[in-house]
């Protein structure tokens, strides 16, 4: 027991970290110039002495071989520009056989469309639903393990044998007529079946152009009804404007004979008429009976005025002495009934 903790103590005191704990070392913020005139660099890439950038030089070349690689240039761009084109005019020329030999299909005429069907020789039904049968099977509950395949070694060695039976030998001519038959009627039909397509073909061609003109001459006759009928809507808008134009003048020139006779007949016996009309209004009066009627009369109706105030002011004056003196009568009568009143009492 004391062994194993001597053991212990000597495991523990091998992995212990025995040294003491230091402070934090802070760096100056700012370097010192002395010391770091005399710093010496550990590393080449921080070395200032050390040239930085690139070392290589450009050839320089001499004016006959830059004018001999500038012509160079030239031709090899001449060459690769009569290549481009070449392969270019070569595409075209094949594309345009191409077209030539495809039969292209119409466009479809106005109210019609092309649809895709079948043209064999058989018809097929195409349902988008996909047939599909449920088929089930139970294995037994308890199997019994297969028998073990017999052991059989790998076969070693090369075998080689031959066997002929009774009719395996034939006779090349008469066994090859029926064949070469079939392979002749064969490409006979498809000789006969390429020249009727090839007819078929230029008949599609030959319909296909008789098409296409009778197209172009419906479209030249369209055309033609067309401007036939745009001029007659532009000829009748025309006639329609000029026919506009007519009664618009029409109606100013009867618009302006109106206002003629309206102005002739206001104008007669005009100045008869502002004469009378001024004279009614009071424009031509007589000096006599203005100098009445603007200056007598306003004075005569002021100096009434001025009359009929200094009366109403002395019949006021009159009615207040009046008051007075019934006022003072009245008080005398109440002394002397109070006095009468007193004596009796």
């Amino acid at each position: 027991m004391q062994r194993q903790q001597h053991d212990t103590e000597g495991t523990s005191a091998a992995y212990t970290f025995q040294q003491p704990p230091q402070g934090f070392q802070q760096e100056p913020q700012y370097r010192d110039p002395a010391v770091s005139g005399s710093r010496k660099y550990g590393n080449i890439m921080h070395d200032r002495r050390v040239y930085r950038g690139n070392t290589y030089a450009t050839p320089v070349m001499s004016t006959t071989a830059r004018a001999e690689l500038q012509m160079k240039e030239s031709q090899n761009a001449l060459r690769r520009k009569q290549a481009s084109q070449k392969a270019a005019s070569i595409k075209s020329r094949k594309q345009g056989d191409a077209a030539r030999r495809r039969l292209a299909t119409p466009d479809p005429v106005e109210g019609r469309q092309h649809v895709e069907i079948q043209t064999d020789e058989y018809l097929e039904e195409l349902t988008d639903k996909v047939e599909s049968t449920q088929q089930e099977t139970q294995t037994d509950l308890l199997m019994d393990r297969p028998p073990t395949p017999k052991y059989i070694p790998q076969k070693t060695g090369r075998d080689a044998d031959t066997q002929i039976n009774e009719g395996d030998l034939f006779r090349f001519d008469e066994a090859i007529e029926p064949i070469l038959e079939v392979m002749v009627g064969k490409t006979m039909e498809q000789a006969v079946l390429e020249v009727m397509q090839e007819e078929e073909l230029e008949l599609l061609r030959e319909q296909q152009l008789e098409f296409e003109q009778r197209r172009k001459e419906e479209v030249l006759e369209t055309q033609r009804l067309e401007s036939t009928e745009k001029r007659k809507y532009e000829e009748k808008e025309r006639r329609k404007r000029q026919e506009a134009e007519r009664i618009k003048r029409e109606k100013e020139t009867r618009e302006k004979l109106q206002a003629r006779q309206f102005a002739k007949a206001y104008m007669t016996n005009l100045e008869n008429r502002v004469f009378s009309r001024l004279q009614d209004e009071g424009w031509f009066a007589d000096r006599v009976l203005n100098e009445v009627e603007l200056e007598f009369y306003p004075w005569l109706m002021d100096e009434v005025d001025k009359e009929l105030d200094k009366k109403e002011k002395a019949r006021a004056l009159v009615d207040d002495l009046i008051r007075q003196v019934v006022r003072m009568n009245a008080a005398r009568v109440e002394q002397s009934y109070r006095m009468q009143q007193g004596i009796q009492a």
